[in-house]
């Protein structure tokens, strides 16, 4: 099997507030985030590891987060400039999306 058909799973990680996306079982990258609140997510940095770059894993890592985290209650706050970017070209999370504010930033002080 060729690099570019391993598979590609995107692991929830509640325990270090963070995403994994995996490669045939090895980390590749991450996206982790702070609860703030009840109801909102603040994603304030995604990394895909410079080995596994060139292969679409960021976006299919914040499409996955962004989903699970709208499914499991919670808005989504774009801190992290990727998050930021990805948002602007895919509307389908514009209902579910917070400005940032001061006070998320504090937060991640």
């Amino acid at each position: 099997m060729n690099d570019q058909q391993q598979e590609v799973t995107v692991r929830h990680n509640p325990d270090k507030s963070r995403f994994d996306v995996l490669v045939a079982d090895t980390r590749a990258g991450f996206s982790v985030y702070k609860d703030f609140g009840e109801t909102q997510r603040i994603f304030y940095h995604t990394v895909v590891f410079e080995e596994f770059g060139g292969r679409g894993l960021a976006g299919i890592l914040t499409r996955t987060a962004l989903d699970s985290s709208v499914q499991g209650g919670r808005r989504i706050v774009p801190v992290c400039p990727y998050v930021k970017k990805w948002l602007s070209t895919h509307h389908d999370f514009d209902d579910a999306t917070d400005p940032v504010s001061p006070e998320h930033l504090r937060v991640l002080g």
